[in-house]
């Protein structure tokens, strides 16, 4: 027996501009460990496995992993994985929106033309960092403390926090530290000149599972956050389009809308880039 999979480039301006993506579409009867394996083996940032929904309202269940945990939430997996999802064939419930159910909850996904876009999800920590945080921040990132805007826990699963710098070109002359005992998530936020094509510029990086620290191509769970923390400290009143994975020459676009209620919703555009089949699954569990 053989299980399907997909590898899919995710909030592209372009085959392989995105963020790489692996979705593995079944392997309901394979243990954590198995999944573990099975990531670290694809030794993509995160690998998907989509089942079947066990709870009442989501379409489908993702299961999300690193290559060293499993997470409640990730952007651009959840943006992956409803692309894979609808590509072989699933049909939402409901016409107008599709539901994710995963570690964090219910996540609400639309349509938008030829992008997908969830709902950011409420934060699981916020506010303000502290002054040893704030310089354990600049300390990882090698930059001058006083060049720290602002900084703010923005953390919706994967444990990030924000850091806004005075412009795009701040962020993109960050050179980090290459490896960290302690374990990091910061994500860079500057913003560009305005009139421009791209309003915000992104870049994260985090630790990996031994200690080097890793720079994401495009994030979607911090580009939420990011989203929701701009637009209440209000840097930001609508929508706009940030950059990220500059640095990594990618040209990832994130599409960020806000509805009535401010809810913020983080778009993009996925595809898929090759499918194959894994034999055997069952068989490592």
């Amino acid at each position: 027996m053989t299980t399907p999979f997909s590898l899919v480039d995710v909030f592209h301006d372009g085959p392989f501009t995105g963020n790489p993506l692996a979705v593995v579409r079944g392997g309901g009867d394979l243990d954590t460990a198995t999944m573990q394996a099975i990531t670290r083996w694809f030794n993509l940032s995160e690998t998907v496995f989509l089942l079947p929904p066990s709870v009442a309202g989501a379409d489908y269940h993702a299961r999300i992993f690193t290559l060293d945990r499993e997470l409640p939430f990730a952007g651009h997996p959840t943006l992956g994985a409803c692309h894979a999802w609808l590509a072989a064939g699933g049909v939402p419930a409901a016409s107008d929106r599709i539901v994710q159910q995963c570690g964090a909850g219910l996540i609400p996904l639309r349509r938008d033309a030829d992008r997908l876009a969830f709902a950011a999800p409420p934060l699981l920590r916020g506010g303000p960092v502290d002054a040893e945080t704030r310089a354990g921040l600049a300390q990882a990132l090698r930059i001058d403390p006083s060049a720290i805007v602002d900084a703010a826990w923005a953390d919706n699963g994967p444990g990030w926090i924000a850091v806004l710098l005075e412009s795009a070109e701040a962020v993109l002359a960050v050179e980090p530290v290459r490896h960290s005992d302690a374990r990091i998530e910061i994500g860079l936020i500057g913003a560009h000149s305005a009139g421009g094509p791209v309003d915000w510029e992104i870049r994260t990086i985090f630790s990996g599972a031994f200690g080097a620290v890793i720079e994401d191509p495009v994030t979607g769970s911090f580009n939420a956050s990011a989203a929701q923390w701009l637009y209440e400290s209000g840097r930001v009143t609508g929508g706009y389009v940030a950059a990220q994975g500059t640095r990594l020459d990618r040209r990832g676009r994130i599409f960020v809308d806000y509805d009535a209620d401010g809810q913020a919703w983080i778009g993009g555009r996925s595809m898929t880039i090759a499918e194959g089949t894994l034999p055997g699954l069952s068989a490592l569990a």
